[in-house]
């Protein structure tokens, strides 16, 4: 199946999706893809994202990865 083909699949599918949290998944995931590089992030950068998931975790905003991949098992 040609990439095209692929694509065309998949937005059919996406227009389906009922699920809010699901739609909101694959907003966060295309906003990663596009809006981020493999280029080298400066040190400033590194370090106020180092300083965000800090404070995340002290705040306890996390989720555990088994908590996530039991959601993502109950996704249809």
């Amino acid at each position: 199946m040609d990439i095209q083909t692929r694509k065309i699949e998949f937005v059919q599918a996406f227009l389906k999706l009922q699920n809010e949290k699901v739609i909101s998944l694959f907003e966060n995931l295309l906003k990663f893809e596009i809006g981020y590089s493999l280029e080298p992030m400066s040190l400033e950068k590194f370090n106020k994202r180092m300083e965000k998931s800090l404070v995340d975790s002290k705040n306890d905003n996390v989720t555990e990865a088994k908590t996530l991949l039991k959601e993502i098992k109950g996704w249809n």
